[in-house]
């Protein structure tokens, strides 16, 4: 059906109901088994949330309504299609996607961290991003190994 026949309430309305796509990250989208069920479990949620907003009658509070869920399925389809499962590491003597790293800061600070794919990060449960700055330096890299981060050094401790 053409917007031509379709009653707007006003241009705003019609600006509301295009949302644009979430971005996507250039680097390869590598992740977990957390991380791809996770990636399916959003892309499911995202899917019902559509459907049910598509019922409404209204047809400019559906546009509004199905406009989120709309670009999540895009994103999370995206997402999924693109996902490189990695398997857990196989050893532990060297830093992987997958690891664990536990490392001490030169002012006396412990942080424990699994290095994951970039939807499954969430440094405040303990997930970094494989491409962040912290995970650059300590991937490939032994127990002991000392690696400058900033103006401070970090010593890996443990990896697991």
């Amino acid at each position: 059906m053409s917007v031509a026949f379709v009653k707007e309430e006003s241009a705003e309305t019609a600006a509301e109901t295009i949302l644009p796509d979430r971005p996507i990250s250039p680097h390869p989208n590598l992740v977990t088994q957390t991380g791809l069920s996770a990636l399916e479990r959003e892309l499911q949620q995202a899917r019902a949330a559509y459907e049910a907003a598509n019922v409404v009658e209204d047809v400019n509070e559906r546009r509004r309504q199905v406009a989120g869920p709309l670009r999540d399925v895009r994103y999370f389809a995206e997402r999924v299609r693109t996902a490189q499962l990695v398997p857990d590491p196989a050893s532990c003597d060297t830093v992987a996607f997958g690891s664990t790293v536990t490392f001490s800061r030169d002012d006396g600070r412990i942080q424990k961290y699994r290095i994951v794919g970039e939807d499954e990060a969430d440094p405040k449960t303990g997930s970094i991003s494989y491409v962040s700055p912290v995970a650059n330096i300590v991937l490939g890299k032994a127990v002991g190994d000392v690696m400058s981060l900033g103006d401070s050094e970090i010593e890996i401790i443990d990896i697991s």
